[in-house]
């Protein structure tokens, strides 16, 4: 994710505030797999799926990981994506990640992160509202 334009990673943070011609604008210019992530992060099924047949299962991952599953984090790992695993725990607000990207200049992700746990905290749970 690192090597995204900052306008790009902009974009994609204000997805989690329902914008949704910004999610359109990722759709139709070149950035299907960050709106398919925002998609995932957000909880579709659809989304995450999507991310695995067209070869960013990485991103399936760091959904996953955000969600702290440890054997998506140990993937991660196994396979190299060092970034996005101290983004998961910036998203986790693991303050070690989160100084590691300070120190980095990452300022951006730490926005991100941000954007995405201001999402999670809004979710309320209604079992009320489970599809069987």
């Amino acid at each position: 994710m690192e090597n995204y334009p900052v306008k790009v990673l902009l974009a994609f943070g204000e997805t989690f505030d329902n914008n949704d011609a910004l999610y359109k604008w990722l759709l139709n210019n070149g950035y299907p797999e960050l709106a398919a992530l925002s998609s995932c992060i957000r909880g579709s099924r659809e989304a995450f799926q999507w991310l695995m047949v067209n070869g960013y299962p990485q991103l399936a991952a760091l959904d996953n990981a955000i969600d702290n599953d440890v054997k998506a984090l140990l993937w991660l790992r196994q396979h190299n994506f060092d970034f996005l695993v101290v983004f998961a725990n910036a998203c986790n607000r693991d303050p070690e990640a989160i100084a590691f990207l300070r120190q980095n200049d990452l300022e951006i992700f730490i926005h991100l992160s941000h954007k995405i746990n201001q999402f999670r905290d809004s979710q309320h749970f209604d079992y009320h509202k489970l599809h069987f």
